[in-house]
């Protein structure tokens, strides 16, 4: 389902399915970050659904991201502060990381077009996440957006990866799948 028009990057919060046929082939990308062939194989059969829960806090946007893959590749979770501060993260695909994300106006990502085309709002504010791998030398920066793909709205994120002279990039479109079920509290501690 495409992203309505009240979903922004100021509001991400829900449950968002990576569209593989609009999403560009991550296969090389994957192996170029170290990832073994039989985990990419999984990886491109899995559905692959990201919740996000996006809040401030401490005058910060804090985007916390619980990842699921079917077929028993797993999940991860990310927790990223948009404040362009690095932190470790130990991640069970991608090994031990460093990353930092921040608020950005597409004049200000570095040099690569890639990352800054395409998008809805060329003008406004977008996510920006970069990423260092400390045991596999790649780096990866990634620009979030939406994009009207096939006159639809999608959420979409422009991915590089580099690694020494070679670098990879892709597109990766999700799809909306409405907000998390809630608990409703009067049922706290029922069984059914």
């Amino acid at each position: 389902m495409a992203a309505p028009p009240e979903k922004t990057l100021k509001d991400l919060n829900g449950k968002w399915v990576m569209n593989k046929t609009l999403s560009d082939d991550t296969d090389y990308i994957l192996q170029m970050q170290g990832v073994g062939w039989f985990l990419r194989k999984a990886i491109s059969l899995a559905t692959i659904t990201l919740t996000i829960t996006e809040y401030i806090k401490d005058d910060s946007t804090h985007v916390d991201i619980s990842q699921v893959a079917t077929g028993g590749v797993g999940g991860t979770t990310e927790k990223r502060i948009l404040d362009w501060t690095y932190r470790d993260h130990e991640d069970r695909i991608f090994g031990k990381i460093k990353g930092k994300s921040r608020w950005v106006k597409l004049a200000d990502v570095d040099d690569d077009k890639f990352l800054k085309e395409g998008y809805d709002d060329m003008d406004g504010e977008h996510i920006q996440g970069y990423v260092e791998s400390y045991n596999n030398g790649w780096t990866a920066d990634q620009v979030w957006g939406f994009q009207e793909i096939d006159g639809k709205r999608y959420h979409v994120r422009h991915v590089v990866v580099r690694k020494g002279d070679d670098w990879k990039q892709a597109r990766l479109v999700y799809n909306f799948q409405g907000n998390p079920d809630k608990k409703d509290e009067e049922d706290d501690g029922l069984a059914y």
